[in-house]
Formats: C-alpha cells, sequence, structure tokens
C-alpha cells in the first residue's frame, strides 16, 4: 500500500506544500521499481530515471527512486509530459510510464466530497489501485546508455575555447576536439562584440 507519510519530510524540505504532481512521481516510481524488481530508494547507479518534465513531478520521481542530478542517475528529457523512463543499468530493461489520460475524472469520482479539484487529484491518487492510475510498457532506448553514463576521469580541453570537457562530451570536428558550444550546439549565444553584455555589480 501508498505511504505518503514515509515521503513527507524529504519532499516538505524541497516544497512547501506536497501536490498531486509529486504523489504522481512518487508512485510512478514504485510502479516501476516493482516490475523492474528493485527496492527503492537506490543509493547506487542501477536505476536511471529519465523524467520528461521538470518541476515537483520531478522531485517525485527523485525522492521515490533515489535517482538524481548529483548521482548521474537522473536526467530530464523535456517533452512537457508527466511520464518517466526507468533503466535498470544492469539488466538494461526500461519501462515508460504515465498516467491515465481519465486519471483526472477517476480522482474526482474517487474522491466526491473533496473541497476542490486539486484536493480530490492529491487524495485520490494516494489511494487508487495502480492499475486505475498508471500506465506502463516496455520500451527500447534511442540513446546509447554506455556512452551517456560514460567512465569517471575522462577530461579533455576544447580545442576553441579551452574548457575543460567531461564524461565524454566532446566532439571531434575536423581533427579539432571540441565542445558541444564551440561546435554549433550550444543552447546560448555570445553578445556581440559591439554590445557587450552589462551584469550589474554591487556596490559596498
Amino acid at each position: 500500500m501508498f505511504d505518503l507519510d514515509r515521503y513527507a519530510p524529504r519532499l516538505l524540505a524541497l516544497h512547501d506544500h506536497i501536490c498531486p504532481r509529486q504523489v504522481l512521481g512518487l508512485r510512478m516510481a514504485e510502479h516501476a521499481a516493482a516490475a523492474l524488481g528493485l527496492e527503492l530508494p537506490r543509493e547506487d547507479k542501477r536505476l536511471i530515471a529519465f523524467v520528461e518534465m521538470d518541476g515537483c513531478f520531478a522531485d517525485g520521481v527523485m525522492v521515490a527512486s533515489g535517482c538524481s542530478m548529483g548521482h548521474r542517475t537522473l536526467r530530464l528529457v523535456d517533452e512537457g509530459k508527466i511520464a518517466a523512463t526507468f533503466v535498470d543499468t544492469r539488466t538494461r530493461r526500461a519501462l515508460r510510464v504515465w498516467p491515465r489520460a481519465d486519471a483526472r475524472v477517476r480522482a474526482l469520482a474517487a474522491q466526491p466530497g473533496a473541497k476542490s479539484r486539486w484536493h480530490a487529484q492529491f487524495e485520490a491518487y494516494q489511494c487508487l489501485p495502480v492499475a486505475e492510475l498508471l500506465q506502463m510498457r516496455e520500451v527500447a532506448l534511442a540513446l546509447d546508455l554506455d556512452a551517456l553514463i560514460s567512465r569517471n576521469g575522462l577530461r579533455v580541453i576544447c580545442d576553441r575555447c579551452g574548457e575543460e570537457i567531461t564524461n565524454a562530451r566532446e566532439l571531434h570536428v575536423q581533427g579539432e576536439t571540441l565542445c558541444r558550444s564551440c561546435a554549433g550546439q550550444s543552447y546560448i549565444r555570445a553578445h556581440s562584440v559591439a554590445e557587450p553584455a552589462r551584469i550589474p555589480v554591487a556596490v559596498a
């Protein structure tokens, strides 16, 4: 049986309240781990979770699974969906879990006396049977898991910007070793030389 109380202290350390999406993240992690035959939370790197949106849902997945950015076992693939794929790095089995399309409707039906839709979802997501709340299917990753995990201690210097690159994320382009930014795959762009960025400086 799902027990929110066991997770509450860690969730409340991250948020000032617990919400329905956090509960979904918790239950999705538990459901996938049970299907994979893994105990939670993980303190090793046996389990990797790919969450498809950020925010409180991702924190629910993190708290239940033990996966985290710091351990390199939690990855954001921003699809804008309340969904996550859990991968057993030993067996390479991968399970994607997401809420049923009618989960909100089922929540209202299960909690007819709730003060609001939010309260109905919060309560129902804790007690609905998993078959009435979640869907799950086995999937195959469309990426190289070994390359993603990489190895400790791999470091090179970008030939253009001089910055260090770890985890084998460098690219080799026409004889140069480049970071993704210098290879044209950056998520940022520099200000023009004529209009340098103005960074406010605090005056004591």
